[in-house]
């Protein structure tokens, strides 16, 4: 077994506005990492869309409709400062989501022992209720919920390494016994939640803050002592990771120094307690991550972390 990719060009399609740093130039710069000869044996999977029900396993109908109702046909419908729709927008919100239950279903059926989902828009700024910071359905949450309704996974886990707090997931999983979440983000930051005495509704929550200008050793000792050892305390059947790559030194938006090996090793020793915990199950999506050299070379020490695990 191998590693999946989920690629669809609607990801470089989605809509923002022009000088927008979440834009489909960072689709098109992990496309054309995945094409390099390090990945030509990997096969690549076309995501579907997430359907309905698929969604509303962490969004309620009402938040779904509100979405596609607003989803426009021609410019820009803008949903908070920073939060924008345009024509292909709606397609590739919903084919990130699919990806990610894809990729679940994949993983459960042996086709593979992980997959990586290279999707645009990132998902984990996505509360049940509302669209914020650059996110509209929560993919990495979705495919967590799906790998229990759909497959028998009794616990679940979203692990969430972009320098951003997802705080968007923590909510969906707040007051979920058997959801558990934990991140390593810059303190302070965008959006002001994850601090570390936020421990969710069932000690199912675990948050790491890193200082501006913290690098490879504080990130490596946050993960080491804290996350790790909580995620192997609650004992999951399976893994999704939110992998943004905002946390390079090199990233416009981010204060912290870490590199592609911080990124690979966190992903190796994710995948360790994936083999220990959970059968190996464990999928990846894409999240943050705007210099484009910076992001391409990441997912790249990423996705050959998820070929080794």
């Amino acid at each position: 077994m191998t590693t999946l990719l989920y690629t669809h060009p609607v990801f470089s399609r989605h809509e923002v506005p022009p000088g927008h740093v979440e834009h489909g130039g960072r689709y098109d710069a992990v496309e054309k990492m995945l094409q390099g000869e390090d990945f030509a044996h990997l096969e690549k999977r076309v995501p579907p869309l997430a359907t309905a029900d698929q969604i509303e396993r962490v969004h309620p109908e009402s938040y779904r409709l509100v979405i596609e109702d607003n989803a426009p046909a021609e410019g820009l419908a803008q949903f908070d400062a920073d939060t924008f729709m345009g024509p292909s927008s709606l397609e590739a919100t919903l084919r990130a989501a699919g990806g990610a239950v894809a990729a679940t279903d994949a993983v459960f059926a042996g086709e593979a022992t992980n997959a990586f989902v290279a999707a645009r828009p990132p998902g984990h700024h996505a509360e049940p209720e509302r669209a914020m910071g650059f996110c509209f359905f929560n993919a990495a949450a979705v495919a967590a919920m799906h790998a229990r309704a759909d497959h028998g996974a009794r616990r679940v886990a979203v692990l969430d390494f972009d320098v951003h707090h997802g705080n968007g997931t923590e909510a969906a999983f707040w007051h979920d016994e058997d959801a558990f979440y934990a991140s390593s983000h810059e303190w302070p930051q965008y959006p002001g939640t994850g601090r570390e005495t936020d421990r969710g509704a069932f000690d199912n929550i675990a948050n790491a803050t890193l200082a501006t200008g913290a690098g490879g050793t504080e990130f490596r000792r946050a993960w080491g002592d804290t996350l790790l050892p909580a995620l192997s305390d609650f004992d999951p059947d399976f893994i999704v990771i939110s992998a943004g790559f905002d946390a390079h030194a090199a990233d416009p938006l981010g204060g912290l120094q870490l590199t592609e090996a911080d990124f690979a090793w966190a992903t190796s020793e994710i995948a360790g307690v994936a083999r220990d915990k959970a059968q190996g199950r464990m999928i990846s999506v894409l999240e943050g991550g705007y210099d484009l050299r910076a992001l391409a070379a990441s997912a790249a020490a990423h996705v050959k972390s998820l070929m080794t695990a």
